[in-house]
């Protein structure tokens, strides 16, 4: 009996602990090895005059519910989050390698809307870029199967809040930013009614890659308008053009 009231008592702390932590990566998995994200433990942490660990997730406030409103998408919030600041570390990534990012809360509340995923090369150190230097290059993008009518984030929720990012074989070598988004939209027919969420990571991309595409500011990424941000989500889609630039194939 004792042992079951524990659980049941961890049980629903977890729960409360996923409601407080609505929309982050608390984790990502890069060949095999796991690397803890940046937690609001770490932010009330640093108010309180103690220290965070050295993380390659970038810190973030994602003090209320937790996202970016389209009327922020001309502030730097957009790129990596409110008041968001680099990571002190790298992972390192191998070309043509991936990434498992494992959000919170679970299950995820928002089954319409689109995942996205961009690099930024970093000139120099990302361990103290300014976030509005950086620019985006799209490399990853899902929408919704016209044929099934399933979201990206549908298939998010049946993943347990998990999701993988490929990344592109021919990148050249060097230190980037990848920022790793869902945009929710269950409240997206009204104005300023989509729901961005942003979560950035400094990664040390390894290989024989070439390329270095040239990206777009954050501020350029979306506005508030665009047809994949002010949109129905409730009726048959036929055509949805996801918001941001053109993907990147490499």
């Amino acid at each position: 009996m004792a042992a079951s009231m524990a659980k049941t008592a961890l049980g629903l702390l977890a729960l409360a602990s996923g409601v407080l932590s609505h929309g982050l990566v608390t984790s990502y998995t890069v060949d095999g090895e796991e690397y803890g994200g940046f937690l609001l433990d770490y932010y009330y942490d640093i108010v309180n005059g103690g220290t965070a660990p050295d993380i390659a997730a970038w810190y973030a406030e994602n003090l209320d519910i937790g996202f970016v409103e389209p009327n922020a998408y001309g502030t730097a919030a957009i790129n990596c989050h409110k008041n968001a600041k680099p990571g002190k570390l790298y992972t390192t990534v191998a070309a043509g390698g991936s990434v498992t990012f494992d959000w919170t809360p679970k299950p995820w509340p928002h089954p319409y809307g689109p995942i996205l995923a961009y690099v930024a090369k970093c000139d120099g150190e990302c361990t103290d870029v300014n976030p509005t230097s950086l620019r985006w290059v799209k490399i990853e993008e899902q929408g919704i199967d016209y044929d099934t009518q399933v979201w990206a984030q549908a298939q998010f929720v049946d993943q347990d809040s998990n999701w993988t990012v490929n990344i592109p074989e021919s990148l050249a070598p060097g230190n980037y930013v990848l920022r790793h988004e869902l945009i929710a939209l269950h409240g997206a027919a009204s104005a300023n009614g989509a729901q961005n969420y942003p979560q950035c990571f400094n990664i040390k991309i390894t290989g024989s890659g070439t390329a270095n595409p040239t990206g777009v500011p954050g501020t350029s990424l979306y506005k508030a308008t665009d047809p994949g941000i002010l949109f129905n989500p409730y009726v048959t889609i036929t055509n949805y053009v996801i918001p941001g630039p053109a993907l990147w194939r490499g």
